[in-house]
């Protein structure tokens, strides 16, 4: 079942200097519960396509749809998780957190709002910093309480822009593994559908069900794969597959070619 479909979807900009077309013609479908990657090169549209599926976007023609229902605005529905945290500074971790579920759910009261966010930040690793404040937290941190507000929204999607960019190796790694058992929960609980926007392969390959690479600007698909690897993953355990390594090059040979175009389904397929 498709829980998100777009469809022909064009997105201009004017400026002083004139039209810039961001993306051109872009169709895919995300299923219900999948973790999807759009991957490019900067200034491809990836964020603009993001802020699409936000609704914060309105696209010059063609349309987004959850659940069948074309977006017009920003809803309930999706949480967004940020590059730069995007934490409010005068709010402890705590009240970060419960501030998105104050927006997404409407009929809790304080105290059942603190009892969910403290719930997510035990599972972010946070719990005993609830009282502190977003500059007594290393970037990683930060990062961990954005991911916490954003999972006790209890959304059905989950749109994330890079979120990942600004931190260093070793607790980006964690930081990808920590997502995917939070994504993944106990295997019983219900998925979130994810669409997740990088210029990593690497993370890429780790994180998704299916990658969709975008040709450099305009914006169009040149790519998509799936990815086989079984879960739950841990990178020791993938990077040394000769599966791993064919995926990734297939993908660095697409994104390294400057003319590459809408064919390249069919001329890199696995």
């Amino acid at each position: 079942m498709n829980k998100i479909e777009v469809k022909e979807l064009y997105a201009e900009y004017s400026d002083k200097d004139g039209k810039f077309l961001a993306l051109k013609d872009v169709a895919f479908n995300v299923r219900e519960g999948e973790f999807v990657s759009i991957i490019g090169s900067s200034g491809c549209g990836k964020s603009t396509l993001l802020g699409v599926l936000e609704g914060i976007i309105a696209p010059s023609s063609g349309g987004a749809y959850i659940d069948g229902q074309l977006i017009t605005g920003p809803e309930t529905n999706r949480a967004v998780v940020f590059q730069h945290y995007s934490l409010f500074p005068w709010m402890t971790v705590r009240k970060n957190v419960a501030f998105g579920l104050k927006q997404a759910k409407h009929d809790l009261s304080r105290s059942e709002r603190y009892a969910i966010s403290d719930v997510f930040l035990k599972k972010v690793g946070l719990f005993g910093f609830e009282h502190k404040y977003p500059f007594q937290l290393s970037g990683g941190m930060q990062q961990r309480a954005a991911i916490a507000r954003a999972l006790a929204m209890d959304t059905d999607i989950l749109l994330m822009d890079e979120p990942f960019g600004a931190i260093d190796a070793k607790n980006r790694a964690n930081m990808q593994e920590l997502l995917l058992s939070l994504w993944d929960g106990d295997g019983n609980s219900k998925k979130k559908t994810v669409v997740f926007v990088t210029h990593d392969i690497e993370e890429a390959i780790f994180l998704s069900d299916r990658i969709i690479m975008l040709t450099n600007s305009p914006g169009q698909i040149a790519a998509e794969f799936d990815v086989y690897f079984p879960r739950p993953r841990v990178h020791s355990a993938i990077r040394e597959a000769s599966e791993y390594i064919n995926l990734r090059n297939k993908l660095m040979a697409i994104f390294y070619d400057e003319n590459i175009g809408i064919s390249a389904n069919e001329e890199y397929a696995i």
